[in-house]
Protein backbone atom coordinates (compact mmCIF):
# COMPACT_ATOMS: atom_id res chain seq x y z
CA UNK A 1 0.00 0.00 0.00
CA UNK A 2 2.76 2.03 1.17
CA UNK A 3 4.47 1.84 -2.88
CA UNK A 4 1.41 2.17 -4.25
CA UNK A 5 1.01 5.61 -2.52
CA UNK A 6 4.73 6.78 -3.33
CA UNK A 7 4.49 5.84 -6.81
CA UNK A 8 1.30 7.49 -7.95
CA UNK A 9 1.85 10.78 -5.89
CA UNK A 10 2.79 14.07 -7.31
CA UNK A 11 2.19 12.38 -10.95
CA UNK A 12 -1.04 13.57 -13.68
CA UNK A 13 -2.33 10.14 -15.69
CA UNK A 14 -3.35 10.43 -18.93
CA UNK A 15 -5.98 8.22 -20.01
CA UNK A 16 -9.40 7.76 -23.07
CA UNK A 17 -12.40 6.01 -22.39
CA UNK A 18 -12.81 4.49 -26.05
CA UNK A 19 -16.45 3.85 -25.26
CA UNK A 20 -17.30 7.58 -24.11
CA UNK A 21 -14.86 9.20 -26.89
CA UNK A 22 -13.70 11.46 -23.58
CA UNK A 23 -9.90 11.83 -22.36
CA UNK A 24 -9.36 12.72 -18.91
CA UNK A 25 -6.60 12.65 -16.28
CA UNK A 26 -5.79 11.92 -12.62
CA UNK A 27 -3.90 13.96 -10.64
CA UNK A 28 -2.63 13.34 -6.86
CA UNK A 29 -0.46 16.03 -5.16
CA UNK A 30 1.36 15.05 -2.12
CA UNK A 31 4.96 16.85 -1.72
CA UNK A 32 4.32 19.44 -4.52
CA UNK A 33 1.11 20.87 -2.42
CA UNK A 34 3.56 21.14 0.35
CA UNK A 35 6.12 22.72 -1.83
CA UNK A 36 3.92 25.03 -2.57
CA UNK A 37 2.14 26.03 1.19
CA UNK A 38 4.82 25.53 3.10
CA UNK A 39 6.47 28.77 1.18
CA UNK A 40 3.26 30.74 2.84
CA UNK A 41 1.55 31.16 6.34
CA UNK A 42 -1.90 31.02 4.83
CA UNK A 43 -5.20 30.64 6.60
CA UNK A 44 -7.17 27.54 6.18
CA UNK A 45 -9.47 28.63 4.19
CA UNK A 46 -6.71 29.97 1.74
CA UNK A 47 -4.79 27.06 1.53
CA UNK A 48 -8.34 24.79 0.48
CA UNK A 49 -8.56 27.75 -2.05
CA UNK A 50 -4.62 27.59 -3.56
CA UNK A 51 -4.86 23.18 -3.15
CA UNK A 52 -7.55 23.36 -5.21
CA UNK A 53 -5.87 25.84 -7.97
CA UNK A 54 -2.85 23.73 -7.33
CA UNK A 55 -4.79 20.68 -8.79
CA UNK A 56 -6.71 22.12 -11.28
CA UNK A 57 -3.59 23.17 -12.70
CA UNK A 58 -1.92 19.71 -12.55
CA UNK A 59 -5.03 18.26 -14.45
CA UNK A 60 -5.20 21.27 -17.09
CA UNK A 61 -1.12 21.70 -17.42
CA UNK A 62 -0.49 18.14 -18.42
CA UNK A 63 -2.00 18.62 -21.95
CA UNK A 64 0.53 21.31 -23.00
CA UNK A 65 4.10 20.57 -24.45
CA UNK A 66 7.46 20.34 -23.30
CA UNK A 67 8.50 23.53 -22.51
CA UNK A 68 5.42 25.98 -22.48
CA UNK A 69 4.64 27.60 -19.61
CA UNK A 70 0.22 27.31 -18.75
CA UNK A 71 -1.01 30.13 -16.04
CA UNK A 72 -3.78 30.30 -14.27
CA UNK A 73 -5.21 33.54 -12.41
CA UNK A 74 -8.37 34.00 -10.46
CA UNK A 75 -9.02 37.75 -10.09
CA UNK A 76 -11.70 38.60 -7.14
CA UNK A 77 -13.10 40.90 -5.43
CA UNK A 78 -13.63 38.73 -2.61
CA UNK A 79 -11.69 39.03 0.30
CA UNK A 80 -9.31 36.50 -1.77
CA UNK A 81 -7.83 38.98 -4.32
CA UNK A 82 -5.91 36.87 -6.46
CA UNK A 83 -4.79 33.15 -7.13
CA UNK A 84 -2.05 32.63 -9.65
CA UNK A 85 -0.61 29.33 -10.73
CA UNK A 86 2.13 28.45 -12.82
CA UNK A 87 2.62 25.04 -14.77
CA UNK A 88 6.14 24.62 -16.54
CA UNK A 89 6.08 22.01 -18.96
CA UNK A 90 8.94 19.14 -18.90
CA UNK A 91 12.17 20.63 -20.35
CA UNK A 92 12.77 17.20 -22.11
CA UNK A 93 10.85 13.74 -22.35
CA UNK A 94 10.70 12.17 -19.43
CA UNK A 95 11.18 14.93 -17.12
CA UNK A 96 9.22 16.34 -14.18
CA UNK A 97 7.23 19.08 -14.48
CA UNK A 98 7.07 22.23 -12.24
CA UNK A 99 3.99 24.07 -10.50
CA UNK A 100 4.19 27.25 -8.13
CA UNK A 101 1.31 29.14 -7.03
CA UNK A 102 0.33 32.00 -4.32
CA UNK A 103 -2.46 33.67 -3.27
CA UNK A 104 -2.80 37.79 -2.40
CA UNK A 105 -6.32 38.29 0.31
CA UNK A 106 -6.98 40.38 2.88
CA UNK A 107 -6.57 39.17 6.02
CA UNK A 108 -9.30 41.30 7.80
CA UNK A 109 -11.78 39.61 5.82
CA UNK A 110 -11.27 36.59 6.17
CA UNK A 111 -13.47 34.30 8.44
CA UNK A 112 -12.29 30.93 8.59
CA UNK A 113 -15.94 29.72 9.70
CA UNK A 114 -17.09 30.32 6.20
CA UNK A 115 -16.65 27.72 3.42
CA UNK A 116 -13.51 28.73 1.53
CA UNK A 117 -15.25 29.34 -2.30
CA UNK A 118 -17.29 31.94 -0.30
CA UNK A 119 -14.03 34.12 -0.26
CA UNK A 120 -14.53 34.48 -4.09
CA UNK A 121 -16.17 37.17 -4.91
CA UNK A 122 -17.16 38.57 -8.57
CA UNK A 123 -14.60 38.36 -10.95
CA UNK A 124 -12.85 36.13 -14.05
CA UNK A 125 -11.18 32.99 -14.02
CA UNK A 126 -8.12 33.43 -16.96
CA UNK A 127 -6.12 30.90 -18.85
CA UNK A 128 -2.65 31.87 -20.64
CA UNK A 129 -0.09 29.75 -22.64
CA UNK A 130 3.37 30.43 -23.63
CA UNK A 131 4.37 28.72 -26.00
CA UNK A 132 7.54 30.16 -26.59
CA UNK A 133 9.91 33.09 -27.78
CA UNK A 134 8.13 34.84 -30.97
CA UNK A 135 4.81 33.03 -29.83
CA UNK A 136 2.00 34.90 -29.44
CA UNK A 137 0.79 33.54 -25.69
CA UNK A 138 -3.06 32.99 -25.56
CA UNK A 139 -5.44 33.97 -23.23
CA UNK A 140 -8.88 33.00 -22.63
CA UNK A 141 -11.41 34.03 -19.59
CA UNK A 142 -14.06 33.18 -18.06
CA UNK A 143 -16.59 34.51 -15.44
CA UNK A 144 -16.18 32.93 -11.67
CA UNK A 145 -18.96 30.62 -10.68
CA UNK A 146 -20.16 30.89 -7.37
CA UNK A 147 -19.87 27.21 -6.86
CA UNK A 148 -16.04 26.01 -6.83
CA UNK A 149 -12.97 27.25 -8.54
CA UNK A 150 -13.66 24.11 -10.50
CA UNK A 151 -16.44 24.98 -12.01
CA UNK A 152 -14.78 28.42 -13.08
CA UNK A 153 -12.78 25.83 -14.83
CA UNK A 154 -15.67 23.80 -16.15
CA UNK A 155 -17.27 27.18 -17.73
CA UNK A 156 -13.87 28.60 -19.39
CA UNK A 157 -13.44 25.33 -21.40
CA UNK A 158 -17.20 25.01 -22.25
CA UNK A 159 -16.95 29.31 -22.94
CA UNK A 160 -13.66 29.70 -24.37
CA UNK A 161 -12.64 26.22 -26.09
CA UNK A 162 -16.43 24.60 -27.00
CA UNK A 163 -15.15 21.38 -24.98
CA UNK A 164 -17.75 20.31 -22.87
CA UNK A 165 -15.49 19.50 -19.38
CA UNK A 166 -15.79 18.09 -15.81
CA UNK A 167 -13.63 18.16 -12.92
CA UNK A 168 -13.95 16.08 -9.75
CA UNK A 169 -12.00 17.52 -6.84
CA UNK A 170 -10.93 16.92 -3.74
CA UNK A 171 -8.13 18.84 -0.98
CA UNK A 172 -7.45 18.65 2.65
CA UNK A 173 -5.64 17.43 5.27
CA UNK A 174 -4.47 14.14 5.74
CA UNK A 175 -2.72 12.36 8.70
CA UNK A 176 -1.68 9.33 8.50
CA UNK A 177 -0.65 6.72 11.85
CA UNK A 178 3.15 7.33 12.38
CA UNK A 179 3.44 9.55 9.23
CA UNK A 180 5.06 12.78 9.12
CA UNK A 181 2.08 14.87 10.77
CA UNK A 182 -0.56 16.77 9.59
CA UNK A 183 0.00 17.70 5.80
CA UNK A 184 -2.63 18.87 2.45
CA UNK A 185 -3.11 16.12 -0.19
CA UNK A 186 -5.07 17.00 -3.22
CA UNK A 187 -6.47 15.05 -6.25
CA UNK A 188 -9.08 14.76 -8.91
CA UNK A 189 -10.44 13.33 -12.14
CA UNK A 190 -10.74 15.61 -15.25
CA UNK A 191 -13.05 14.38 -18.20
CA UNK A 192 -13.43 16.18 -21.00
CA UNK A 193 -15.28 15.45 -24.57
CA UNK A 194 -12.99 14.76 -27.47
CA UNK A 195 -13.04 17.89 -29.83
CA UNK A 196 -15.29 18.51 -32.14
CA UNK A 197 -17.38 21.00 -34.22
CA UNK A 198 -20.81 21.52 -33.51
CA UNK A 199 -23.13 23.06 -35.53
CA UNK A 200 -25.45 23.65 -33.24
CA UNK A 201 -22.92 25.91 -30.39
CA UNK A 202 -22.33 29.84 -30.59
CA UNK A 203 -20.22 32.25 -28.96
CA UNK A 204 -23.55 33.68 -26.91
CA UNK A 205 -24.93 30.61 -25.67
CA UNK A 206 -26.22 28.01 -27.39
CA UNK A 207 -28.99 27.00 -25.08
CA UNK A 208 -30.49 31.09 -25.61
CA UNK A 209 -30.01 32.25 -22.35
CA UNK A 210 -27.22 34.80 -23.80
CA UNK A 211 -24.88 33.86 -21.22
CA UNK A 212 -22.07 30.70 -20.34
CA UNK A 213 -22.44 27.70 -22.59
CA UNK A 214 -23.01 24.57 -21.24
CA UNK A 215 -22.21 21.12 -22.00
CA UNK A 216 -25.94 20.26 -23.78
CA UNK A 217 -24.84 23.37 -25.66
CA UNK A 218 -21.77 21.60 -27.15
CA UNK A 219 -22.77 18.18 -27.58
CA UNK A 220 -25.81 15.88 -29.03
CA UNK A 221 -27.35 12.31 -29.86
CA UNK A 222 -24.81 10.09 -29.15
CA UNK A 223 -22.34 12.16 -27.71
CA UNK A 224 -25.02 13.62 -25.50
CA UNK A 225 -25.53 10.59 -24.60
CA UNK A 226 -21.92 9.37 -23.69
CA UNK A 227 -20.95 12.32 -21.91
CA UNK A 228 -23.71 11.89 -19.56
CA UNK A 229 -22.99 8.54 -18.75
CA UNK A 230 -19.50 9.20 -17.99
CA UNK A 231 -20.84 11.90 -15.47
CA UNK A 232 -22.73 9.65 -13.89
CA UNK A 233 -20.39 7.26 -13.35
CA UNK A 234 -17.80 10.17 -12.29
CA UNK A 235 -20.60 11.05 -9.53
CA UNK A 236 -20.01 7.72 -7.79
CA UNK A 237 -16.74 8.27 -6.92
CA UNK A 238 -15.58 8.93 -3.34
CA UNK A 239 -13.67 11.68 -1.59
CA UNK A 240 -10.81 9.66 0.04
CA UNK A 241 -10.73 8.13 -3.93
CA UNK A 242 -9.62 11.07 -5.31
CA UNK A 243 -6.75 11.54 -2.54
CA UNK A 244 -5.95 8.53 -3.19
CA UNK A 245 -3.37 7.10 -0.40
CA UNK A 246 -4.74 3.71 -0.80
CA UNK A 247 -6.03 3.51 -4.47
CA UNK A 248 -3.90 3.97 -7.36
CA UNK A 249 -5.54 6.03 -10.27
CA UNK A 250 -5.73 2.71 -12.96
CA UNK A 251 -7.88 1.10 -10.01
CA UNK A 252 -9.77 3.77 -9.57
CA UNK A 253 -10.28 4.38 -13.21
CA UNK A 254 -11.07 0.71 -13.61
CA UNK A 255 -13.43 1.02 -10.59
CA UNK A 256 -15.25 4.11 -12.40
CA UNK A 257 -15.28 3.79 -16.24
CA UNK A 258 -14.69 -0.21 -16.39
CA UNK A 259 -18.02 -0.94 -18.85
CA UNK A 260 -16.29 2.39 -21.34
CA UNK A 261 -13.03 0.55 -21.96
CA UNK A 262 -10.47 3.30 -19.97
CA UNK A 263 -6.65 3.39 -21.68
CA UNK A 264 -4.10 4.66 -19.86
CA UNK A 265 -0.88 6.49 -21.28
CA UNK A 266 2.37 7.54 -19.60
CA UNK A 267 1.89 9.35 -16.28
CA UNK A 268 3.41 13.13 -16.22
CA UNK A 269 5.21 13.70 -12.73
CA UNK A 270 5.42 16.94 -11.25
CA UNK A 271 7.83 19.14 -8.87
CA UNK A 272 7.33 22.04 -6.85
CA UNK A 273 9.57 24.75 -9.10
CA UNK A 274 9.90 28.35 -8.82
CA UNK A 275 11.79 30.40 -11.90
CA UNK A 276 12.71 33.65 -9.82
CA UNK A 277 16.60 34.39 -9.89
CA UNK A 278 18.63 37.09 -9.39
CA UNK A 279 19.14 37.80 -12.74
CA UNK A 280 15.23 37.98 -13.52
CA UNK A 281 15.47 40.35 -10.86
CA UNK A 282 18.40 42.56 -12.64
CA UNK A 283 16.53 42.60 -15.94
CA UNK A 284 13.13 43.70 -14.58
CA UNK A 285 15.09 46.93 -12.86
CA UNK A 286 17.28 47.39 -16.26
CA UNK A 287 14.97 49.90 -17.29
CA UNK A 288 14.90 52.29 -14.40
CA UNK A 289 18.04 55.21 -14.01
CA UNK A 290 19.47 55.51 -10.68
CA UNK A 291 17.36 58.39 -10.13
CA UNK A 292 14.17 56.39 -10.67
CA UNK A 293 16.28 53.53 -8.56
CA UNK A 294 16.39 56.10 -5.26
CA UNK A 295 12.84 56.06 -4.77
CA UNK A 296 12.68 52.27 -4.66
CA UNK A 297 16.04 51.93 -1.44
CA UNK A 298 15.43 50.84 1.83
CA UNK A 299 16.56 52.49 4.85
CA UNK A 300 19.76 50.97 4.66
CA UNK A 301 20.22 52.34 1.04
CA UNK A 302 19.54 48.79 -0.78
CA UNK A 303 17.33 47.55 -3.19
CA UNK A 304 15.40 44.49 -2.39
CA UNK A 305 12.87 42.21 -4.20
CA UNK A 306 10.65 39.08 -2.56
CA UNK A 307 9.22 35.92 -5.11
CA UNK A 308 5.52 35.56 -4.17
CA UNK A 309 6.04 32.49 -4.83
CA UNK A 310 8.47 31.50 -3.43
CA UNK A 311 9.29 33.81 -0.45
CA UNK A 312 13.01 34.13 -2.04
CA UNK A 313 14.91 37.23 -0.71
CA UNK A 314 17.03 39.22 -3.55
CA UNK A 315 19.14 41.80 -1.64
CA UNK A 316 20.83 44.87 -4.25
CA UNK A 317 23.21 47.76 -3.78
CA UNK A 318 22.12 49.74 -6.13
CA UNK A 319 24.73 50.58 -8.09
CA UNK A 320 24.86 47.34 -9.95
CA UNK A 321 21.32 47.38 -10.86
CA UNK A 322 19.22 49.61 -13.68
CA UNK A 323 20.54 51.20 -16.78
CA UNK A 324 23.70 52.87 -15.00
CA UNK A 325 25.00 49.94 -13.12
CA UNK A 326 28.05 48.91 -12.31
CA UNK A 327 29.48 45.18 -12.45
CA UNK A 328 29.56 44.63 -8.41
CA UNK A 329 33.05 42.94 -7.29
CA UNK A 330 33.41 39.68 -6.95
CA UNK A 331 29.99 38.77 -9.08
CA UNK A 332 26.47 39.09 -8.24
CA UNK A 333 25.28 40.22 -4.79
CA UNK A 334 23.97 37.33 -2.70
CA UNK A 335 20.37 35.81 -2.53
CA UNK A 336 19.17 35.75 1.16
CA UNK A 337 16.60 33.19 1.37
Amino acid sequence: MIANKIAWDDTVLPFQLDNADVRGRVARLDGVLDGILKQHNYPPVVEALVAEMACLTALIGQTIKLRWKLSLQVQSKGPVRMIATDYYGPTEEGEPARIRAYASYDEDRIDNALAPIDHIGQGYFAVLIDQGPDMQPYQGIAPLNATSLSAAAEGYFAQSEQLPTRFSINFGRSVEPGGRGEYWRAGGVMLQHMPKASPFTSGEGGSGEGGTLTASDLVHGDDEENWNRANILLDSVEELELIGPTVSPTDLLIRLFHEEQPRVFDSQVVKFGCTCSEERVRQTLSIYSAKDLTHMLTDDGRITADCQFCGAHYDLDPATVGKDAVQPEGGSDEQQD
